[in-house]
């Protein structure tokens, strides 16, 4: 039944308990289990697997190379790419090397990457193809400290750079023979102390700061989250996850090389919904994005079917959601119900598994809060999703749900003993212990902020403690609203319910400081934007639509040419600004009347990361957006024509438009 721990056949047996540091930990899993698949890929439509021994053939290639370049134990080296096995070979090589790794996002800027890659002091900068290239001749005169670019694909290159010193192709780098004896002799060298990776924060409030996460830090996380979610020596993920966020890094792949699972790379992002049945995954962590779009779609494909299917869809519903809250509260499911839960499992929610393989037994989702509503959904369909809670600065999981016990709506519980927890007389949630990381490179009063004098790390999220002993985690501490009665209002919470009411919406952003009441900001989806466009004959050219699609599928952040356009013209329709009021106004039932949205803006496109609205994870920058639209929001309270106008339903009246 739902929420039961499910026995392991053949349970991981990790390493990171024999392990002194990340190489280490590597070479440990390479001796336990050379012949067992590390990662598999596909070329050219087929899957190919390469075992723990490939892999350490590989990485010992690469950082044997780096020693070759002149690469000093702490040296760092920066890869950008998409997640591919050469992501992991050159952060592993690097580490074999005893160099400190950093990753950066494909999708940063021009400037973001000079930033990251001359802040750091990068020496060598791997990077995936053309678009990376272009970058780095961009900035190659801000960012002098680099000695090399090597280029995953040698066709990327082109021959106008073949002969440029400054690049090199890495199937070069993989000719390159392995020198056991130098890279034992940087291994044994690696310290607890050392810092390890180097992970740069989004940025919501400034420029990113370079979190130092040292090689203890990393040890520590992986022993202290062995049982969280258990994995089986079977088990296999399908990663997809940018590589340069902590959570992909740290738990999706040096967790992974502990316990010794197999990885499925995903070939692209727009082939995860393919790929996904193809591996057929047992683990599959994600944010919570991708099983919003999921919720999205299926509600989609009902409202399409006869209207039996959709009766009987809605009645599986009902009964699955019954039967979840029947466990929340501690009840017992009643015969009845469970007889029908289990026909409507073999009916529906069967086949909503095959969607994901049918295999997951353990999905993990974290950076951002899910909609109540639909993590329900999910678990009454089987799906499995466990709530987290983590930050870099705390080498990533801090808290979670885990099997056998799970609270909906909350992170869980502190994973003792590796974190102590405790929260302030505010409500902040603040973390010690020894995953909490050295410090901000080259910023020691952002350290001495983040880290108080008894080792307590202010992690600058308001939190709330269940009776339970689970954390339900309120909002961030700086985005708190303080309206003109005095009233404080966190607007994560009334953002995620308002975006929880239609799959068209995208971002919400509350405001309200020091006003009399509270509006909001609301962007719709591009790609239900223009799927709405097309089903409406507002977008008949099919070429234009597919270049679209392909642009946004290849990466959720591009604004193709052409986007605003179709944007603009969506936004625009009285059936799309009525959808909005709606969603809001569905929302405003379950608030307090002081945090009811009164107003609201549609705008005319999405959040930005161009115009530095939303950060790579895609993250409001609140700052920044309360700062460019401020005529904006003057405007919803000083102009009563502007904007969409929420009424009270207690009043009986209608939205106004």
């Amino acid at each position: 039944m739902i929420g039961a721990a499910q026995p392991l056949r053949n349970p991981a047996r990790h390493v990171a308990d024999q392990s002194r540091n990340l190489p280490d930990l590597f070479l440990n899993r390479v001796r336990a289990t050379p012949q067992r698949v590390a990662y598999k890929h596909k070329e050219r439509g087929r899957w190919i697997d390469t075992t723990w021994h490939g892999f350490h053939d590989q990485s010992s290639r690469v950082a044997s190379w780096l020693i070759t370049r002149g690469i000093q134990a702490g040296d760092k080296v920066c890869v950008v790419g998409s997640t591919r096995p050469e992501w992991v070979l050159c952060d592993m090589g690097g580490q074999l090397a005893g160099a400190v790794t950093i990753g950066a996002y494909p999708t940063s800027s021009p400037d973001q990457l000079a930033y990251i890659v001359e802040h750091s002091e990068s020496k060598i900068v791997f990077v995936e193809g053309k678009e990376e290239i272009a970058k780095i001749l961009e900035i190659k005169d801000r960012i002098p400290g680099v000695q090399c670019v090597v280029v995953w694909r040698r066709d990327a290159l082109g021959p106008e750079l073949a002969g440029n010193a400054l690049f090199a192709v890495f199937e070069d780098v993989l000719d390159t023979s392995a020198d056991p004896k130098a890279i034992a002799e940087r291994v044994d060298a690696v310290k607890p102390d050392d810092t390890a990776i180097i992970v740069y924060t989004s940025g919501t409030t400034g420029p990113p700061k370079g979190a130092m996460i040292s090689q203890g830090n990393i040890i520590s996380y992986i022993r202290g989250t062995q049982g969280l979610v258990p994995f089986d020596a079977d088990d296999i993920s399908l990663n997809f996850l940018p590589m340069a966020h902590v959570a992909e890094r740290i738990a999706g792949f040096y967790a992974r090389i502990s316990a010794g699972i197999t990885a499925a790379y995903a070939s692209s992002v727009p082939a995860v919904l393919e790929e996904v049945k193809e591996v057929r995954p047992t683990v599959f962590g994600s944010v919570p994005r991708i099983f919003e779009k999921a919720y999205a779609k299926m509600k989609g494909e009902v409202a399409k079917a006869p209207a039996g299917k959709q009766k009987v869809f809605a009645k599986a519903e009902a009964v699955g959601r019954e039967v979840v809250r029947h466990w929340q509260r501690g009840e017992k499911v009643p015969l009845g119900l469970a007889i029908q839960y289990k026909l409507f499992d073999k009916l529906v929610f069967s086949k909503i598994r095959e969607v994901f393989g049918g295999r997951v037994r353990n999905f993990l989702t974290g950076a951002a809060p899910i909609s109540y509503e639909i993590l329900e959904f999910f678990w009454a369909a089987g799906f499995p999703i466990y709530e987290v809670y983590g930050m870099t600065e705390a080498t990533v999981i801090t808290h979670g749900n885990r099997p056998g016990d799970v609270r909906l709506g909350t992170v869980g519980k502190a994973i003792a003993p590796m974190v102590e927890e405790k929260l302030a007389d505010d409500g902040e949630i603040l973390i010690r212990g020894a995953t909490v990381f050295k410090g901000y490179y080259k910023n020691p009063e952002a350290t001495a902020e983040a880290i108080d004098k008894d080792g307590w790390l202010h992690t600058g999220d308001i939190g709330r403690r269940e009776p339970d002993g689970s954390l339900r985690i309120v909002d961030r501490k700086k985005h708190i609203i303080i309206t003109a009665g005095g009233k404080n209002i966190t607007p994560a919470n009334i953002e995620q319910d308002i975006k929880g009411q239609d799959a068209l919406i995208s971002n919400v952003h509350a405001h309200g400081d020091r006003r009399a009441y509270l509006t909001a900001l609301v962007t719709i989806h591009p790609m239900e934007a223009i799927e709405w466009a097309r089903a409406n004959n507002l977008l008949t050219d099919n070429a234009l639509a597919d270049r679209l699609v392909k642009a946004l599928m290849e990466n959720p952040l591009a604004r193709p040419e052409g986007l605003d356009g179709v944007m603009q013209t969506v936004t625009e329709r009285p059936e799309i600004r009525s959808r909005i009021a709606a969603a809001v106004q569905r929302a405003n039932r379950s608030l307090s009347r002081v945090e009811t949205i009164k107003k609201v803006y549609v705008l005319e496109r999405d959040f930005s990361l161009e115009e530095d609205e939303i950060t790579p994870t895609m993250k409001i920058k609140r700052k920044n957006v309360e700062k460019k639209f401020t005529a904006l929001f003057d405007r919803l309270y000083e102009d009563k024509a502007f904007g969409i106008v929420i009424e009270d339903e207690n009043k009986g009246a209608a939205v106004s438009i």
